[in-house]
């Protein structure tokens, strides 16, 4: 253990929810730059992406790989350093109840759960919104104040800093759906000087698509609609427009799960989601997003099976089919979907010692494991009948945490 003792201390609130985490088999929401491991390759691929993102272009990836294998702990780790780096973040999971597209409010369900995990660097436990918008206009009036001497909470900084705002979401409003977004934004900047909480969490509500009703919504904001199933893509591209506007380098959201669309029983509305996803997949590869980047996780059964994975939609497939010219053994990581590769027994070795490494600091005690024990331990995991095919990460770790 003499490799790992040699790092940092690690907080024991960071130390306890890696480790009840990794024991119920679920990904840390926190910590993970402590027991990453491998995929050198496909984390260099994703920060690639991100470095795109920034410049002002757009990005797809679709990580695919077993349960277990890891897809949800390179989200999260994505995610860790996208916010590191000055990005706005939002992820969900897809369900029964969160889908692409829906009319039973599905949809709604999915957008709804983005903005509620909307994080960022100064907020990473979600819930965002309200933090960027009061920040972003604390500070316009900050750098108003001083560029023409106005007065703290004078009326002539509220109109200065009010026609900056609407310059700034003017560009928005001729996007679609535009002007009521636009129109929400201007709505919390007032509710936020003039001290109105009402009004300014009612236009958070309306950001947060909260409305059930348009008859709702306009007894509190001058808005003609509401966010709805058939509109919320669009409205999670003005969201990413706005928090631009607000100082980030972009927006990356993470949809995890996509494997629920696969379970879509009735065809008709599996291929409305898979055509959703599809128009999600050509905007980021056709130039039409800005500063906005998607990235999924699947299984390769929901990716790959004709009958009613993702291939199964043709445009789908042609899209996301790897090279004919690509052999067995060798990665294109310009693809659109990352395959995840088996972890080798040394990365899963150098996994466990970290974890057992963590477990006695945090504990604080000797566990009197031994390197080469941890090593015959893999070992003879690795001789196992198909542990090349069945032997994931997840498996690995949680009866080692157990252990």
């Amino acid at each position: 253990m003499a490799d790992v003792r040699k790092k940092q201390e690690i907080p024991k609130r960071v130390s306890g929810a890696i480790l009840n985490s990794l024991a119920a088999g679920v990904v840390p929401r926190t910590g993970l730059e402590y027991i990453a491991i491998g995929r050198t390759h496909e984390i260099a691929a994703m920060l690639g992406d991100l470095e795109v993102v920034e410049s002002g272009g757009s990005a797809f990836r679709l990580i695919s790989g077993r349960y277990g294998s890891g897809k949800s702990f390179l989200i999260q780790l994505m995610r860790s350093h996208a916010m590191e780096r000055g990005f706005a973040v939002a992820d969900a999971d897809l369900s029964p109840e969160r889908r692409l597209a829906g009319s039973k409010g599905q949809g709604l369900a999915t957008y709804r759960e983005l903005l509620r995990n909307l994080s960022t660097r100064a907020a990473p436990d979600g819930g965002a919104l309200a933090v960027i918008l009061t920040r972003w206009i604390s500070k316009m009036q900050l750098s108003i104040a001083k560029e023409r001497g106005f007065a703290p909470g004078s009326a002539e900084l509220a109109d200065a800093v009010e026609l900056a705002i609407m310059e700034v979401i003017s560009g928005l409003e001729v996007m679609v759906h535009g002007f009521d977004f636009a129109t929400a934004v201007r709505s919390f900047y007032r509710g936020a000087v003039s001290g109105d909480d009402e009004l300014r969490q009612a236009a958070l509500r309306w950001i947060r698509g909260e409305f059930a009703t348009k008859t709702e919504a306009r007894a509190y904001l001058p808005v003609s609609g509401i966010i709805e199933d058939s509109s919320w893509y669009d409205y999670l591209k003005l969201v990413g427009a706005l928090l631009v506007a607000a100082g980030h380098h972009g927006f990356i959201i993470f949809i995890d799960e996509t494997v629920n669309l696969y379970k879509i029983t009735q065809s008709v509305s599996r291929e409305a989601n898979y055509e959703k996803l599809l128009n999600i997949f050509n905007d980021c590869t056709q130039g039409k997003l800005s500063h906005m980047a998607f990235i999924f996780g699947a299984t390769p059964q929901c990716v790959e099976d004709r009958r009613r994975g993702l291939y199964s939609y043709e445009a789908l497939r042609s899209r996301l089919s790897g090279s004919r010219f690509a052999q067995a053994g060798i990665l294109d990581m310009s693809e659109p979907v990352i395959k995840l590769q088996p972890l080798t027994p040394e990365e899963i070795l150098a996994l466990l010692k970290r974890i057992l490494y963590i477990h006695a600091k945090h504990y604080e005690w000797d566990p009197g494991v031994t390197d080469e024990q941890i090593a015959a331990l893999v070992q003879n995991l690795a001789g196992r009948m198909g542990a090349d095919v069945l032997l994931t990460p997840r498996e690995v770790v949680r009866d080692f945490t157990g252990l």
